[in-house]
Formats: C-alpha cells, sequence, structure tokens
C-alpha cells in the first residue's frame, strides 16, 4: 500500500480498502459535489471543483469499475461547475444528479430525467410570501433547483438561528406540498420524498455489480449514502466511508471510517488511491 494513503480507523474501513485494492476494476467510488470536491461558499453559483479534483479522478477512473458524483444539484450544473465534462480518463464518469432523479453520462454527454413532482411548483410559488409571514431573516435567500427548492440561511446575520426558527414552518409547508424537508450546513431543502443520495448510490452499485465501493462526503445529505454503504457491508459488499471533514457535521465524522480535511484532503486521498491502484502487486 503507498505509504501516504491515510488508513482508516475502523475494520470494516479497513476491510473495505483492502476489497477495493485487491480488485480496483470491481469498485466504485462515490463521491458528493458541494463540501466534498467543492468547497462550500456563500454563494453556491460560485462553486467550483477544487483545482485537484480532475485530474486525481482522471488518474484514478480507469483503474476502477466507476466514478460516480452523486449530488443534490442538477446534474448538467453538476458537470459545469465540476468541469467533468470531455476529459480525458473520465470517459464513464456518471453524474447522479437531483438525488438520482437525473443522470449524466460522459460516454453520451446528455442528462436523462424523471419527472417533476407537482408539489415543487406549488412550494416555489408559495416560498417568497411565505418566509416573508414568518418573520424577516436578513440575508437568507431561495436557492431555484429544479426538482427542488433550497432556503439558505449562511448569509443570514445569525444563520443558526435562522436556521433553527424556519426549519419546523419550512417541514410544515413542505408537507403540505407532498415533499419533505431536507437540512443541511446552513441549507433547508424541500423536495420529493424517495429522493435521497442511499437510493440513488444503492441503485447504481447494483447496476454496475459492485465488489466494494468507496463513499465520501460531508453534510447530513450524506448519511443516507453512508447508511447504504453500511447496508451493503452488511450484504456482503465491503464499503468504505470518508467524510470530508466539517466541525458543523459531527454525525458524519462519528460514523466514517476516515476522515480528511475537507476538499483539498479529498484530493490527496483521490490522488494516493489513484497511485495505489496503479502500484506493482
Amino acid at each position: 500500500m503507498v505509504s501516504s494513503l491515510p488508513h482508516p480507523t475502523t475494520s470494516a474501513g479497513r476491510d473495505g480498502l483492502a476489497a477495493l485494492l485487491a480488485r480496483p476494476e470491481k469498485a466504485v467510488v462515490a463521491l458528493d459535489f458541494d463540501g466534498t470536491l467543492a468547497e462550500i461558499v456563500p454563494d453556491p453559483e460560485q462553486a467550483r471543483a477544487h483545482p485537484g479534483a480532475v485530474p486525481a479522478l482522471s488518474a484514478l477512473a480507469p483503474r476502477i469499475a466507476s466514478v460516480a458524483v452523486v449530488t443534490g444539484r442538477p446534474a448538467g450544473v453538476a458537470v459545469r461547475y465540476g468541469g467533468f465534462a470531455g476529459v480525458p480518463g473520465l470517459e464513464h464518469l456518471v453524474v447522479l444528479g437531483h438525488y438520482g432523479a437525473e443522470r449524466w453520462d460522459a460516454v453520451t454527454g446528455t442528462v436523462q430525467a424523471s419527472a417533476v413532482h407537482p408539489g415543487v411548483a406549488s412550494v416555489r410559488a408559495e416560498l417568497p410570501g411565505f418566509l416573508d409571514g414568518v418573520g424577516a431573516w436578513p440575508g437568507t435567500w431561495i436557492e431555484e433547483k429544479g426538482r427542488a427548492v433550497a432556503v439558505h440561511t449562511r448569509r443570514s446575520t445569525d444563520p443558526q438561528a435562522a436556521f433553527e426558527a424556519l426549519r419546523a414552518p419550512l417541514a410544515d409547508l413542505a408537507a403540505r406540498h407532498g415533499l419533505v424537508l431536507e437540512p443541511g450546513r446552513m441549507v433547508l431543502e424541500l423536495r420529493p420524498p424517495g429522493m435521497d443520495k442511499g437510493v440513488a448510490l444503492a441503485d447504481y452499485v447494483r447496476e454496475v455489480g459492485a465488489g466494494s465501493v468507496l463513499y465520501a462526503g460531508d453534510d447530513l445529505g450524506d448519511l443516507p449514502a453512508f447508511a447504504a454503504v453500511e447496508k451493503l457491508r452488511s450484504d456482503g459488499v465491503p464499503g468504505l466511508l470518508v467524510c470530508s471533514g466539517s466541525t458543523e457535521v459531527a454525525e458524519l465524522t462519528d460514523r466514517a471510517d476516515l476522515s480528511v480535511a475537507g476538499p483539498q484532503g479529498v484530493v490527496r486521498f483521490l490522488t494516493a488511491l489513484a497511485d495505489a491502484v496503479r502500484a506493482p502487486a
């Protein structure tokens, strides 16, 4: 094993990494985008993949079964912000956008998508007036995500207070329109039920017939993917859980087999992993 490759702190994680290194051609490496491949920034439209992310992935991808980016963003947006299209080595990259409701395949360069839940349009129309009615939180703003709508509090004068004050009212609003509320890092997303990274990841791992899986994430929305990897382990598919470290989401750190220092740490890990899978046995 290459010396720069970090060691998981759990036995399950060590088994997962060992399985990946033993048979990389059967491994799926799946990654969240924001906070994992890209730094969290005040304006999500300004998020871009870490400069080292694409080189690391293009070195790793040809040596494993598949790389999948699993994100709440629209698939096409993640492709643009990630700079994934047309990159040598990433010919078979898959982006599972909107928690799997959209899929972009590098091999075709096209996005496939399911129908949009009607509750999203209803919430989109009601949300501005609704927020005015539950109290003024300067700096709070709405992000249109196509198949979901998100309320961000990071720019507010008191981000955590705004987050806590809006959480219950927004959960009620979501429920009235047949949606669910998904909390994240200073963001509250209203989206259709059954859309989560765990479902998307588990379906994709089954599709590929993976012999091992690695998942890296940073936020509460990544917990379903962590749970999916834990379920796969119980079914005999070794897995490694990586936390793109954040003091904001202790739940993820506590369940991870390995924690790294944000997107920069993820890039270092992926680079070391690429070196490890191409090193002589």
